[in-house]
């Protein structure tokens, strides 16, 4: 089966009925759990993008209290996990605003874990990357939001 482009998808669904889209849109729902996420954001969360962060950063403090640091490797393959679901969130969002604020917290709550990362390659590496893409993704911000945010950054001892 060849897979439609997004173009034809849209000139398709402009034909469609408004109950013909709901049910597409239930029956899409039902196949992945990020597509129920991402309906889930954009149909209660997008509203109020600040409550969407606050509950973000509780899930990652959550995450980040969970980790098992008996080894840097357990340690590694934790913080791997939670910056994937970070960015899972960033992605709903695609807001350089939310994806800065959540970026920056995740680096805070990283520089918290114990042992400290700074004795492990694989992770202090992870973490410069995470700093160089909150830094690009600064820029493109206004002003002041990049003021603020440049801030938080220097808190972080880089």
């Amino acid at each position: 089966m060849k897979t439609a482009t997004v173009k034809e998808i849209k000139t398709e669904l402009k034909h469609c009925s408004s109950s013909e889209l709901i049910a597409l849109i239930l029956r899409l729902s039902k196949f992945k759990k990020e597509n129920k996420e991402l309906l889930t954001y954009l149909l209660y969360e997008s509203s109020n993008e600040d409550a969407y962060i606050s509950g973000i950063k509780t899930e990652v403090d959550k995450l980040f209290s969970e980790i098992n640091t008996s080894s840097y490797y357990f340690i590694k393959k934790s913080v791997r996990k939670i910056l994937r679901i970070v960015k899972t969130y960033i992605r709903y969002s695609k807001k350089k605003e939310t994806e800065v604020a959540l970026l920056i917290y995740f680096c805070v709550q990283l520089n918290k874990v114990k042992p400290s990362i700074k004795y492990n390659t694989t992770l202090q590496n992870l973490y410069l990357r995470q700093v160089q893409l909150i830094k690009k993704n600064i820029a493109t911000l206004h002003e002041d939001l990049q003021y603020d945010y440049s801030i938080e950054l220097e808190k972080l001892n880089i």
